[in-house]
């Protein structure tokens, strides 16, 4: 019997490197797939030297514990290489030869199961899930593997386990995960940064240049994760070291997260609805002004700015405020707090200071003296205040509401859910809201080939307009909010006042806002079973969102500027595909050895469309908003557009081989290309290689009755980063001079105007990938039957080719140029430890702890050098230079906190040595400057503030953190959970100016 096979030869398109990338070998796979081929690959015939034998059919259903049907369930025959897998329905069907004696059945995630073979033709088998988490399932990006076969550094998480704990975002599921740095938004929103062992690059564009990639359900995903439930996800699984992340190549430097959602179970059609619903309240904020705190502020500024050293007398008092004979206006104690004079100062005397009305009060002459006025003033006599944080904050109300339906038949598991979220955030402006849905349906539509679609949607509203948080706690406590009608008013201050205030309450009746987001994400994918193990997979993700922004505020505003007022309109849209082939080979020889051969090839594009209005001065009437704006005037209107085009592709080869679950190797090569880099570097290689051996499955180690488990792994590998915030920074870009016209005469003695361009950026031919090298090393271990175990990592990067702005000389005619230079290193170490402290039948008390420790640090930057010298001004040796601008310091981290140092305020007391810096009490007392490294002036009054007196106070990125959650299990319920999490070393710091 023969199969012939004709076939033109195809190709497919890489559209990022603009080349023909023959792939008729998979084509030719394909069609070895036909039932024409299957079917002769399963002959019940084996030919020998002396003729063919005829083998025996044995069938039979695989099912879990449950009763449910298991798929993909691998059956061999135990000592040879005839194997068969079992259906969707849990059936399978294996010729064997008649002496064999037992056959052997294993999947992923279940304890594997030898039985022996009788004459009967019925083999039928219940394979119980594994309690050992080292059989758990890990997918490491094209692929997955058993996490006790890992050779890289990869954490998994499974949400279903801290569900208790509700998570509302993507980043609360990871959040205290070794190796994880995970930030806090407080907004309605929600989220917050990620960062996988410290910042890698100090290229910092609001691109997400540092971030992970994500990728979902098997294709990169390059959304948000707020577009993603977390109730729609089965497991987390983050690629940490380079070995691990190198099969993404070019955007995997930060690291990987990979995300799986969920599909159905075989039975009945499951229907889960959730609903959670909380509330959100300021946990502490320390008040602008309390109406004591604002009267204090009022003392102190008032003596502050008319006290100082006299220098007829020397004393500190209000020498600087005079009358024309040269008497002091503003004698001492003239702020004073008439109900706490010092006893040298007499309620009389305080009086006499200033000239007062017949019968006015000692709280009215105060108010006047410190400054208020019209309603204030009046509000302050009659003990009438304004809680301004009253009309900033709320308690916000949060709402979740998430329906599902899952279910799976012998062919077809499907998985569709929906979800609202309504978030109120504790400032008055922010609210949130999503509306979600995803649909995920798989179909074997026959025993080679299945087909499966993931489609995602998502359409969210964070229209409300911002309010300003410091200009509304900087009113003052005596301000009025509304009138007597209730109405809230322009200005809380009265006309008297040159700062009136601010109240958002009356701004927003003029202002109107409509901000969006529609997503629509998904993914197709297709896998076709070949003869031998192979399995040929493909997948496309398509990806379309449209993004608004429209913002009105009104002429009508009293006191505005029609020119200045009007409407905005800005819509993007933006398309992004994505493809992969993937041909993936495995096989198991003679019981011991273990082989896995996956091939990859991938290719992208990006689009995107950016249209902007700005209408100003709109007539004869604004009352359409942003609605309308073709009104608006000429002279003061805009019009902008921004698009951008981006392609790549990549080609990847990984090995897997491992002898006897005891030695393993794993090594991969990816080559990627990208059109945003320059001309001269398109394309760049990324390899990686990982070793890891099982040293408890030694026949010389002998503590086994203690030591489960043990495994050492050594990785090593280069990953690229190529997130950039314009895809254009390669080249030239021109730009129409500022709007700026030029002209000519005409033959006809006309004049003509055109707008002249000009070039604003230098074109890098050069410019290329950032590069991160790095070393991992880790210890796996599991002591008294696995009751104790868990991780220990230490690893080594270094990223060098950072993306940088290198400033150029004026005579260049450019500021800078974008480049590669400088290098950060990062190191640190990561544990994770579980233990089960109780188990009982329905009782089991455990904890789970890690801590991840990283240090970050500037080793090079442009590699420009200073001269160093002593304190005698001799040259003793050179110093690469710091980026003092943008806050980098070689042999710091990045986010290195540099600045003066305070060590308390002047008091009244040094009133005369603050007065030699330019000082007086109440300015902040600030270490070194009063050094005799700096002289000081001549006048005796500038302090001397350099770069000489400031020093590293800390920085902005931790050090280290870590997680404890102890859990309290009864039956398959979680009785109780709690949660420790702390971060060390970090700092927040205002600058002084």
């Amino acid at each position: 019997m023969r199969n012939n096979c004709k076939l033109k030869q195809s190709r497919f398109y890489g559209f990022g490197a603009g080349k023909w990338i023959p792939c008729s070998c998979l084509l030719c796979l394909v069609a070895l797939a036909s039932p024409a081929a299957a079917l002769k690959a399963n002959v019940p015939l084996i030919s020998t030297a002396n003729g063919t034998v005829q083998n025996r059919e044995i069938t039979g259903k695989i099912s879990d514990g449950n009763g449910q049907p298991l798929a993909s369930v691998t059956v061999s025959v135990l000592g040879s290489k005839v194997s068969t897998a079992s259906k969707a329905d849990g059936t399978y069907t294996i010729s064997v030869p008649l002496e064999a004696k037992k056959l052997v059945f294993k999947l992923l995630g279940y304890n594997s199961q030898e039985v022996d073979l009788t004459p009967s033709k019925v083999v039928n088998v219940v394979l119980s899930s594994s309690a050992d988490e080292l059989d758990e399932v890990v997918v490491v990006g094209y692929g997955t593997m058993r996490k006790k076969d890992l050779t890289g550094s990869v954490t998994q998480i499974h949400p279903d386990r801290i569900a208790n704990e509700n998570p509302k975002t993507v980043q609360d599921i990871l959040r205290g995960s070794a190796g994880l740095n995970i930030g806090y938004d407080a907004s309605a929103k929600g989220g917050g940064s990620i960062e996988v062992r410290g910042k890698r690059s100090v290229y910092d564009s609001n691109s997400g240049h540092n971030n992970p990639l994500l990728v979902l359900d098997g294709m990169i995903f390059y959304g948000e994760l707020s577009e993603i439930n977390p109730d729609d996800i089965e497991q987390i699984d983050v690629l940490k070291d380079a070995s691990a992340a190198a099969v993404y190549g070019s955007k995997a430097a930060s690291g990987v997260i990979i995300i799986s959602t969920k599909k159905g179970k075989q039975g009945k059609p499951t229907i889960n609805m959730t609903m959670n619903a909380g509330a959100t309240q300021l946990s502490e904020y320390r008040k602008r002004f309390s109406p004591e705190a604002y009267l204090q502020h009022r003392e102190d500024w008032y003596t502050k700015n008319t006290y100082g050293i006299n220098p007829t007398t020397g004393l500190y008092e209000a020498y600087q405020t005079r009358d024309d004979n040269g008497n002091l206006t503003v004698p001492y104690g003239f702020y004073f707090n008439p109900g706490q004079l010092p006893s040298s100062l007499s309620l009389d005397s305080w009086r006499a200071q200033s000239t007062n009305e017949d019968g006015e009060s000692d709280r009215s002459i105060w108010g006047r003296r410190l400054g208020l006025q019209g309603n204030a003033l009046q509000n302050f006599l009659d003990g009438k205040t304004v809680d301004w944080a009253d009309h900033t904050f709320r308690t916000g109300f949060n709402q979740d509401y998430n329906a599902s339906i899952s279910g799976a038949s012998d062919r077809v598991n499907y998985y569709l859910s929906m979800g609202y979220l309504k978030n109120e955030g504790t400032v008055v402006s922010d609210t949130y809201k999503a509306v979600r849905a995803n649909m995920k349906i798989n179909a074997h539509v026959t025993n080679w080939l299945e087909l499966g679609a993931n489609v995602n949607f998502q359409d969210r509203s964070d229209g409300n307009i911002d309010i300003d948080i410091d200009q509304t706690l900087r009113n003052s406590p005596y301000a009025d909010y509304a009138d007597a009608s209730g109405n809230p008013l322009q200005y809380p201050l009265s006309e008297q006042f040159s700062q009136r205030g601010y109240n958002y309450d009356f701004q927003r009746k003029y202002l109107e806002l409509d901000k969006g987001y529609s997503v629509f994400n998904s993914i197709f994918n297709a896998k076709v079973k070949l003869p031998f193990n192979i399995t040929y997979s493909f997948n496309a993700s398509p990806r379309l969102q449209y993004f608004h922004d429209r913002y009105f505020m009104s002429a009508e505003l009293p006191g505005s500027n029609p020119a200045d007022r009007g409407a905005n309109r800005e819509q993007t849209k933006r398309f992004d595909w994505s493809l992969n082939n993937t041909i993936s080979w495995e096989q198991s020889f003679a019981d011991k050895h273990r082989l896995m051969v996956t091939l990859v090839q991938e290719a992208e594009e990006q689009q995107s469309w950016k249209d902007r209005i700005e209408a100003r001065n709109i007539l004869p009437s604004d009352a359409l908003g942003f609605h309308n704006t073709k009104n608006g005037s000429k002279e003061n209107s805009s019009f902008d557009s921004y698009d951008t085009h981006q392609t790549a592709d990549a080609l990847l080869a990984r090995l897997f081989y491992s002898y006897d679950d005891r030695y393993m190797l794993t090594t991969s090569i990816r080559r990627d290309g990208y059109s945003a880099f320059g001309t001269s570097n398109p394309y760049a290689t990324f390899p990686s290689v990982a070793l890891a051996w099982n040293f408890t499955k030694e026949k010389f180690f002998k503590w086994t009755d203690v030591m489960d488990y043990g495994k050492l792994r050594v990785s090593y590998g280069k990953n690229g980063n190529r997130q950039l915030a314009d895809p254009n920074l390669a080249l030239a870009n021109l730009y129409s001079g500022s709007g700026k016209m030029h002209g000519y005469l005409n033959s006809a003695g006309e004049l003509v105007q055109y707008r002249y361009l000009m070039v604003d950026r230098l074109a890098n031919p050069n410019l290329q990938w950032e590069k991160t090298t790095a070393w991992n090393f880790g210890l796996d271990f599991g002591f008294l039957k696995n009751r104790i175990s868990g991780t220990l990592e230490y690893y080594l990067m270094q990223t060098h080719d950072m993306i940088m702005e290198q400033k150029l000389p004026n005579f260049t005619g450019f500021s800078s140029i974008t480049t590669n230079l400088g290098q950060v290193d990062n190191k640190g170490i990561e544990l994770t430890l579980n233990t089960v402290n109780l188990k009982k039948e329905n009782l089991q008390w455990s904890t789970t702890f890690n801590f991840s420790y990283n240090k970050n640090q500037i080793v090079h930057l442009y590699k420009n050098y200073q001269d160093v010298l002593d304190a005698d001004g001799n040259v003793v040796g050179r110093k690469e230079m710091d980026e003092i601008s943008n806050g980098w310091f070689i042999e710091q981290p990045i986010g290195a906190i540099w600045n003066y140092q305070v060590t308390g305020i002047w008091q009244a007391n040094e009133a005369a040595e603050a007065a030699k810096y330019g000082q007086a009490p109440g300015d902040p007392k600030v270490a070194n400057v009063y050094t005799a490294d700096d002289a000081v002036n001549g006048d005796s009054r500038k302090p001397v503030y350099n770069n000489n007196d400031k020093v590293f106070l800390g920085r902005r990125i931790r050090v280290s953190a870590g997680r404890c959650a102890m859990s309290l299990r009864y039956g398959r319920t979680s009785a109780f959970r709690l949660i420790f999490i702390h971060t060390w070393g970090t700092k927040a710091c205002r600058a002084i100016t």
